[in-house]
């Protein structure tokens, strides 16, 4: 998945693991767990979703006309060329993995700024 402005550079959500690896990105549990908890029923859904979408892959019966017989291939195509729907979604689906990962860090990286803060004022 890329970014918002369709540049084509690092992966959103590898940025956003890599932010949270590099500690620029934080985010406090009771955020993170809501990333966590939005992050995950997306990934359910494409899990649940993927194989009856697998259909559109599959040329579609639109009849015999010139028409159709124009419109099948295309169809098929929009759905799975390198930009299709299809492959777009199988790209989002592993981006939440790295999503996951982020957010997970970013909590950490919280955690571990939250204690020393403590730390600080406790000196």
């Amino acid at each position: 998945m890329l970014d918002a402005g369709g540049g084509g550079g690092m992966p959103l959500m590898s940025g956003l693991l890599a932010a949270a690896n590099d500690g620029s990105f934080a985010v406090n549990d009771t955020g993170g767990q809501a990333l966590l908890t939005a992050i995950r029923e997306m990934a359910r859904w494409v899990d649940d979703n993927i194989g009856d979408l697998r259909l559109l892959a599959q040329q579609q019966p639109l009849g015999t006309s010139n028409g159709a017989e124009v419109i099948k291939p295309y169809l098929q195509e929009v759905a799975t060329d390198q930009e299709g729907f299809l492959t777009m979604l199988q790209e989002f689906r592993a981006s939440l993995t790295d999503a996951e990962a982020g957010v997970i860090g970013a909590m950490n990286n919280y955690r571990n700024i939250d204690h020393d803060v403590e730390r600080t004022y406790r000196a």
